[in-house]
């Protein structure tokens, strides 16, 4: 069953333009519920795109540190959730029950009620303990997406290749799209 409405939270790990883009994506289609943005996420964007974030006109953006946030608690989570980039340090969080921050306690909300939660780290290399901590989310019910990209598609852009993670998560929230040609098909 694919996810009627989506949150999306963008924290501080490179990669930013996934979430930015995920955002817009599942906006255009009338799937996002609502985008939690860390503080390191804001200064990674301002790094990486040498501009601010940009989230759609209208959509609710919360702070990761806004307890007052919906996301606050498991009565206001919608039935799917993706941490796009997410850093080592949230999923560490999450691994491990640290509920400090919006998206810690939402993930974990969603974990606990048995909903769609997708996590793609954006870390190279990894370490043990990093592998652990992923290893153990995806024992708890999350989907690991890794971003990164494929080149079967034969990507001509940097759009493809964010495009390319972008599908991904898509379909691991079980919605359908074409933003990436699917293998053994004409390539």
């Amino acid at each position: 069953m694919g996810c009627k409405k989506v949150l999306v939270a963008i924290t501080g790990a490179s990669g930013i333009i996934y979430g930015e883009r995920l955002v817009e994506i599942l906006y255009n289609m009338g799937l996002l519920d609502g985008v939690i943005v860390s503080s390191a996420a804001l200064n990674v964007a301002r790094i990486e795109l040498g501009r601010e974030l940009r989230i759609p006109d209208g959509v609710r953006v919360f702070k990761d540190s806004d307890f007052s946030s919906p996301y606050a608690s498991s009565s206001g989570l919608p039935n799917c959730m993706a941490v796009v980039p997410a850093s080592m340090n949230t999923i560490a969080k999450i691994a491990w029950g640290i509920s400090d921050n919006i998206v810690a306690r939402a993930a974990l909300g969603m974990l606990r009620l048995g909903r769609k939660l997708v996590l793609a780290p954006r870390e190279s290399p990894l370490g043990v303990v990093e592998l652990e901590n992923l290893a153990k989310l995806a024992r708890s019910g999350a989907v690991v997406v890794p971003a990164c990209p494929g080149f079967y598609t034969r990507p001509r852009s940097i759009n493809d290749l964010v495009d390319f993670v972008a599908g991904k998560i898509l379909d691991s929230l079980g919605i359908e799209n074409t933003l990436y040609e699917r293998w053994g098909r004409g390539n």
